[in-house]
């Protein structure tokens, strides 16, 4: 079997990105074809995850200072300085549990540690609860910070701290 790459976003990465959101949006945001565009302008930062030509997994990360209209990207511009929001991560079914999202993670804190970033933040649903993603989170180090109703949800608030 072939290892699963990480590696920039390029513009033929776009219907398969689609495609992956539109199968976990039951805890992401709905992602059309105009508002990737939107969020990808606005974006400091999309991975990929590939193997044998087929997309497996994206993350996709903000910096402070953009126009990203998220609320919760918002609550976190409005207290942090030099941060990387992780906006979204899916990882295709089929490759979940397989240390995807840990490599996913090494890479996002390695650019932003050579962007010159103090933090990583991220949002994670508890009502309804997601305890898969809040437990890999903690392992990762991210603390709570905080908590807010979202889109007919609510999150916990969490951030790294990066050295």
């Amino acid at each position: 079997m072939d290892t699963i790459a990480l590696r920039q976003f390029a513009a033929r990465d776009t219907a398969a990105i689609l495609r992956l959101n539109e199968k976990s949006v039951n805890v992401l945001s709905p992602m059309d074809q105009q508002r990737f565009d939107q969020l990808h302008s606005q974006s400091a930062l999309i991975l990929v995850a590939e193997q044998n030509h087929q997309l497996l997994g994206f993350l996709m990360g903000f910096t402070d200072g953009s126009q990203y209209d998220s609320v919760n990207y918002r609550w976190f511009s409005e207290r942090l300085k030099a941060f990387l929001y992780i906006d979204r991560i899916v990882i295709a079914a089929e490759v979940r549990s397989q240390g995807l999202g840990q490599r996913f993670y090494t890479e996002i804190e390695t650019w932003a540690r050579q962007q010159h970033l103090h933090w990583l933040a991220a949002e994670i649903d508890i009502e309804p609860p997601n305890p898969t993603s809040l437990q890999f989170h903690q392992r990762q180090g991210f603390k709570p910070v905080g908590q807010q109703d979202s889109k007919n949800k609510q999150v916990a608030l969490l951030v790294k701290a990066i050295d």
